[in-house]
């Protein structure tokens, strides 16, 4: 691991003004790794209660120790030229448990080496074990739908590997979610130094968690640096696609953004279309209201708010933020919750990063890597412990286990005092059923925003709506000039609505129904060959972690999986029953012993049937083992046909509609 440390030390004094800035954790964790010492982390251990900056209340003297013995270590690294040491995985376990203020368990060492890309080989990219000169690499072409996160991800990974392949997207631009999302206050809740790929860190964020434009200029920054864009066929909507047993390949059909239909042929197709089709109740006289109706999924920058009466529905993830951000512009916010949700407040949610620390995370060596460590800890698998049922807990109504409870009175003592302990407020807004049974949310000044003049939180739900505005279950008019539907999407209906086929001509809409979809690790089905759902059922994660990080992870698999395809020259391989079957078994177990089958929660992550489709039970150091090596043993493998690979030979090309 070579790096420029002359640069960093070329003006002292602007280093020394970066490190007054720079948060002490990542600061500590570089003099450690560099130097080799561990004293330092004995004498700031003592001060540091969590991996968040705010919980590190290191004294000023010893943080003025920590930098100088810094500038001093980086100044020998510029004289002397010498190497970064290799890593050693007990010190590397003893400084992050340091710097998190909590013992970090053995097994997560090797996932974090490769998370921080700590050793030399990036181990999530595809190693081949033969020669790639020598396969069959253009037999093998891959369709991907979507040009999101988990596109994006997938493309840079087959680009590398020299498998060819091409990204199907609807919009016009790059990003899913990030582009097609632009709602007032729009934004992450995972904190950005963790919310990008490992691959491609950002040292250039303004702010601890960006809002939407610095998502999708980061987006545009990562296709234009890989290579991406190429690769990518825009207003490409994919419609339908059907495997061909006898080639063993997929025909994909597509409509381009003339209205004229496509076809291309591939061996393998992944999915990377998240949950993005808007969700909107069938509310009685929707369509009789007089003034614009927008959804938060799909938010039409024509209608004017500012000076209006605007009615909300939902108080979900896209609520929570488009709320606190009209509210001072609006004459009056009328929401409309069904259910209340808990919210964590959190210093950092609306500070810019320091630009000594934007400093550091550019220049000093290391910093970066540390820096994602610390927030990776964050908001990974520390509160997983407390989602879990405890039988003989006592208060099972309201929380799971003392963790949990310990968790629900913190949330409460939060939100009572956001709400300054008004009592009507309260009782709206304090849930009843346990932390994280729905999504966490992170508080975006929601309840200050409820206590203003301008502002009513309605709880008795929608009975119907007029030309004049929305009908509560108490028949109150509520009079709006626009109504928002804050409503979430059709999470549980996923691929919708394309028409996927696999063998057989088996329907997957018919295999999942319209909210009961299974798949094993996430991603495979059997009777679907060659075929790869990324951010599939029981992959969402609910208790923290970054969803980038699961696509990474399943990337890995899917590279895996592509590998012993082509090493192998596999025509098709296909998930057997039984390792489908099983695994849904031990995911429904746990689930079922989880907060998220609570009897006192509804929520998107369930179907109608009460199962539990969209969340992970599984922690993310479990994922990741789980995902980490393809067993082609698990699969019925075809080999390829005689013909060798003559269908896939035009994978590329397209054809009209009449083809």
């Amino acid at each position: 691991m070579k790096q420029d440390f002359k640069s960093v030390v070329a003006d002292e004094a602007q280093l020394r003004a970066a490190l007054a800035e720079a948060d002490i954790g990542p600061t500590m964790m570089v003099l450690s790794h560099l130097s080799g010492e561990t004293d330092i982390l004995d004498e700031v251990a003592p001060h540091i209660q969590g991996a968040w900056n705010y919980q590190q209340t290191v004294p000023e003297e010893l943080k003025a120790k920590v930098r100088d013995r810094l500038v001093a270590v980086l100044k020998d690294y510029a004289a002397t030229g010498r190497a970064i040491p290799e890593f050693n995985s007990e010190r590397l376990r003893r400084m992050m448990s340091a710097s998190v203020g909590s013992q970090v368990p053995e097994e997560y060492v090797p996932l974090l080496v490769e998370e921080l890309r700590l050793g030399e080989v990036d181990t999530r990219a595809l190693q081949w074990r033969k020669d790639p000169a020598t396969l069959p690499l253009d037999d093998y072409p891959v369709v991907i739908i979507g040009a999101g996160f988990a596109g994006m991800c997938t493309g840079i990974r087959l680009k590398d590997a020299g498998i060819p392949f091409v990204i199907l997207e609807k919009n016009s631009a790059p990003g899913g979610t990030w582009q097609e999302h632009t709602y007032p206050g729009c934004g992450v809740d995972t904190p950005n130094h963790f919310y990008s790929f490992s691959f491609n860190p950002n040292d250039g964020w303004t702010d601890h968690f960006s809002k939407r434009d610095e998502i999708r200029a980061y987006v545009d920054d990562t296709v234009a640096k890989y290579g991406l864009n190429p690769f990518i066929r825009y207003g490409s909507a994919v419609d339908s696609a059907r495997f061909d047993e006898a080639s063993g390949t997929w025909r994909v059909g597509y409509t381009d953004a003339k209205g004229q239909a496509h076809t291309v042929t591939a061996r393998a197709l992944i999915a990377g279309v998240g949950h993005n089709v808007p969700s909107t109740p069938k509310f009685e006289g929707l369509d009789t209201f007089k003034g614009p109706v927008v959804h938060t999924a799909s938010w039409d920058h024509s209608v004017e708010l500012k000076g209006k009466r605007v009615v909300m529905i939902g108080t979900g993830a896209s609520g929570i933020q488009v709320g606190p951000t009209i509210a001072p512009d609006v004459a009056r916010l009328t929401v409309f919750q069904r259910t209340p949700h808990w919210a964590w407040g959190d210093p950092n949610y609306h500070k810019p990063i320091a630009e000594g620390h934007k400093w550091a995370l550019k220049h000093i060596p290391l910093f970066m890597e540390w820096q994602r460590f610390q927030l990776f800890w964050a908001v990974s698998d520390a509160f997983h412990k407390t989602l879990h049922v405890d039988p003989s807990w006592d208060r099972p109504e309201q929380s799971l286990n003392a963790d949990n409870q310990a968790t629900r009175e913190r949330l409460t003592n939060y939100i009572t005092q956001e709400l300054e302990g008004d009592p009507e407020l309260m009782a709206k807004c304090i849930p009843s059923y346990p932390p994280y049974g729905k999504r966490m949310l992170r508080d975006n000044h929601w309840f200050r925003m409820l206590r203003k003049p301008n502002v009513e939180l309605v709880t008795s739900g929608v009975a119907r709506i007029t030309p004049e505005g929305v009908v509560d279950k108490d028949g109150k008019l509520h009079e709006a000039d626009v109504i928002i539907m804050a409503t979430g999407f059709h999470a549980a209906k996923l691929l919708f609505p394309m028409d996927i086929r696999g063998r057989d001509g088996r329907s997957l809409r018919d295999e999942w129904g319209d909210s009961d979809p299974r798949a094993y690790k996430g991603m495979n089905v059997p009777g679907f060959p060659n075929f790869f759902v990324l951010a599939g059922p029981n992959t969402i994660l609910a208790h923290g972690g970054s969803a980038i990080f699961h696509i990474e992870c399943q990337v890995t698999y899917v590279l895996g999986a592509l590998r012993d395809m082509i090493e192998n020259r596999r025509a098709s391989i296909e998930v057997r029953p039984e390792v489908y079957e099983q695994y849904n078994e031990l995911v429904e177990g746990r689930l079922q012993k989880m907060v998220w089958s609570h009897r006192g929660v509804t929520s998107w992550y369930k179907n109608d049937k009460n199962r539990v489709t969209m969340t992970s039970p599984w922690r993310l150091v479990d994922f990741w083992n789980i995902t980490r090596n393809f067993d082609p043993s698990e699969f019925i493998a075809r080999p390829m046909p005689a013909s060798g690979g003559d269908a896939a030979s035009h994978a590329m090309e397209t054809t009209g509609a009449d083809a």
